[in-house]
């Protein structure tokens, strides 16, 4: 039985360290991801590109991250609530990321969902405006 609590603590770091180096932290994640670690695309959209991919295992996971870094920088991302239930722990969040190639702005409400396993992430869901997000990365 996982200690909710316990992961609800290891993500409120991961997430304030995230917050703090603007996007600079993704070690940190990838020290919470089990070595099975699954990070499906955002809604389910997989374009088979950047952050819009499936991902599988922890290298996989660093590719992820590196994507994002590559594509993006974070204005901001504020967690603003943890839930966290057996296995499951959602945050719900705020953030703004600039895509690098426009300059655009995605803004939107976000919603992570983590599950864990021994103590480890072998799950990571995310959910925000995709729309907002696919048409940042485009020129007007």
């Amino acid at each position: 039985m996982e200690d909710v609590q316990q992961n609800i603590a290891k993500l409120r770091q991961a997430y304030q360290l995230w917050s703090d180096t603007r996007g600079g932290s993704a070690d940190e994640w990838l020290k919470l991801f089990a070595d099975d670690v699954v990070i499906p695309p955002p809604g389910g959209i997989n374009v088979g590109v950047g952050f819009f991919k499936h991902y599988r295992g922890k290298s996989e996971a660093d590719d992820y991250f590196s994507a994002l870094a590559d594509s993006w920088e974070v204005v901001y991302f504020t967690p603003e609530e943890f839930i966290g239930d057996g296995e499951r722990v959602v945050v719900l969040s705020r953030v703004a990321m600039r895509c690098r190639a426009t300059g655009k702005v995605a803004e939107s409400p976000k919603a992570d969902v983590f599950r864990f396993r021994d103590g480890a992430i072998i799950e990571f869901r995310e959910f925000f405006n995709t729309a907002c997000a696919v048409d940042a990365e485009h020129e007007d």
